[in-house]
């Protein structure tokens, strides 16, 4: 579990660290750009290139450009909203990938994971402040967009590497070079633009802070991926400990550091969102349990049947 513990730390200390970005006067699409340069930098999966030509390049290249630009309204929500909100909006994307895979992928969902589905949606209702804020702050007002775009942006993103893990002609850690190399390469041509049209400026400070969120969020992948490895006959346990994890470590930050405010709703959303995660796992390990016992039930009535014949 110290892997699971690893990741959520991780995770928790990317939404720390877009929080303190305006205070420390980062501009965070530079951050985010010299973020994805780790991957080249530390080449951390070292990447098996033979087999590229066969590679789902589309679904690659979709990537490349929706993960800087859910990062960048991650930053957003983070700012306008808090780390309490954008966790729970994050981790419940799952809700998204999990309803593709009943309306589109045609999969069986037994009662209890439709039950957990329903609860993640009334706790990403509660979690999300759709009042009218009275603030100062550029973009307050638009806090409740940002966490939705969060919550559909993620989702979606977690639909395509689910569907690059399906894809066996090319490992999944050579996948995952390549997505991240060409996501750092869309973003430093945008960023080049925005140098040239003289928008921003290349600093230093921006590309150190860029560098020690790489490592968080590329700690979060890999302490993820071993978590799995490590617990490869559990991995319910891994999803559950992961997302639930997150969303209260990430709360007592938001709550006792950085002194966040949180209505009786959003604290009913996020109570909510632990349960809704609990049941989704714990129908998750229903199905794999089901399955098992499907596959020995053929497994006997083969052998008989082969006795019969004999």
């Amino acid at each position: 579990m110290i892997y699971v513990f690893l990741s959520v730390c991780s995770s928790v200390l990317v939404s720390v660290l877009l929080k303190l970005a305006r205070r420390y006067r980062i501009d965070v699409f530079q951050a985010i750009t010299w973020n994805y340069s780790i991957v080249v930098i530390l080449f951390f999966f070292k990447p098996q290139l033979t087999n590229i030509h066969q590679a789902p390049i589309l679904t690659y290249s979709a990537l490349a450009i929706l993960l800087p630009a859910i990062f960048v309204v991650m930053g957003l929500a983070v700012r306008t909203a808090g780390i309490v909100r954008t966790d729970v909006a994050q981790r419940l994307s799952l809700l998204i990938s999990l309803s593709a895979a009943f309306f589109v992928f045609n999969e069986t969902f037994n009662p209890l994971k439709m039950v957990g589905i329903g609860l993640g949606a009334v706790a990403i209702a509660c979690a999300i402040p759709w009042q009218k804020q009275s603030s100062n702050d550029e973009g307050k007002g638009n806090s409740w967009l940002y966490l939705l775009t969060v919550f559909f942006g993620i989702g979606v993103i977690d639909i395509l590497f689910k569907q690059i893990a399906l894809y066996k002609e090319v490992p999944y850690t050579t996948s995952l070079f390549i997505i991240y190399a060409m996501a750092f390469t869309v973003s430093m041509l945008v960023l080049l633009y925005m140098v040239v049209t003289r928008r921003v400026k290349f600093t230093w400070r921006h590309i150190l802070f860029g560098w020690i969120l790489g490592f968080a969020n590329f700690g979060n992948i890999l302490f993820y991926l071993k978590a799995h490895q490590a617990l490869s006959a559990n991995p319910s346990i891994v999803f559950s400990a992961m997302n639930i994890g997150v969303i209260i470590i990430g709360t007592l930050t938001g709550v006792l550091i950085f002194k966040e405010k949180l209505t009786t709703l959003n604290k009913i959303g996020i109570s909510l969102a632990i349960v809704a995660i609990a049941i989704i796992a714990y129908a998750k390990t229903l199905e794999k349990k089901d399955k098992v016992d499907r596959s020995s039930d053929k497994k006997i009535k083969t052998e008989l049947l082969i006795r019969k014949l004999n």
